[in-house]
Order: structure tokens, then C-alpha cells, then sequence
């Protein structure tokens, strides 16, 4: 039986979420490396609407390039898998004189958050994890 067939689509959702969110700290990182490049606009992703519509099963259908093609509809077992995020341009109240629109501490505050969120999407799926190896052992 296939590890999503035991907990539902949960270990599958938490995987994706580590994933986008490590591609959410590289693009705070690159912010913040960039702090002092001039005309540099921050970026970030955004992927918590596009993860709840998967889940509702409400995700995008696919554009049919043919009439005779099948849609797509649903939330499939690879609808998660398709969550991308989009990237979106951060603006800032405090553009420096020389076009730069990074504000440190609100990038280091969407680190620290990112960060605590990473941690215990990690912490839940390890815990998903011990309650499989319990069950395993029949220690439950």
C-alpha cells in the first residue's frame, strides 16, 4: 500500500510545501544578497492558493489544444505535483534613490517566518513518519 493511501494526500501535500518553500527561501536569499544592487525589485512565490485548490480539487483544468481531447478535471493524485507557485514582484514603500526596493527587515522578517513555517511542515511529516514506524512495531 502506497504511503499516501495511509495518510491521505498528507505526506504528499507536506512534500510539496517543504519544496516551495525552499524555493521561497533561495528567492528571500537573493533578496537579501541583493540589498544594495541598484534598481533590484524583490521578488517572492506564491503557491498557498494554488496548494488549497488542489486540495479542494478546484485546481486549473487543462486548456484543451483539441476537441477531441479528454479534460482534466479534479483533483487528481498528480494535482499537487503541479503546484508551481507563481512568482510575484514585492513592492516597496521605501524605494532607495537608486531604484532599489529590498527593505531588510522585512525580508529577514519572510525569512524568519519561512523559515518557522519549513520547520514544522518537517516537524508534522516526521511525526507521520514515528506513527507509520509505531505501527509497524504494533507499539501503537
Amino acid at each position: 500500500m502506497p504511503v499516501q493511501g495511509i495518510f491521505g494526500n498528507t505526506v504528499e501535500l507536506l512534500g510539496k510545501t517543504l519544496d516551495l518553500r525552499a524555493k521561497r527561501q533561495a528567492m528571500i536569499s537573493a533578496n537579501l544578497a541583493n540589498v544594495e544592487t541598484p534598481g533590484y525589485t524583490s521578488t517572492d512565490i506564491s503557491f498557498e492558493g494554488q496548494l488549497k485548490s488542489a486540495l479542494k480539487g478546484g485546481g486549473k483544468t487543462a486548456a484543451l489544444t483539441n476537441p477531441r481531447h479528454i479534460p482534466l478535471k479534479g483533483a487528481s493524485a498528480g494535482s499537487l505535483e503541479r503546484v508551481q507557485g507563481d512568482v510575484v514582484e514585492v513592492t516597496s514603500r521605501n524605494m532607495a534613490p537608486d531604484g532599489n526596493g529590498v527593505e531588510m527587515e522585512t525580508e529577514m522578517g519572510r525569512l524568519a517566518e519561512n523559515q518557522i513555517m519549513y520547520n514544522a511542515s518537517v516537524q508534522i511529516l516526521t511525526k507521520k513518519f514515528e506513527e507509520l514506524k509505531q505501527a509497524i512495531r504494533g507499539t501503537l
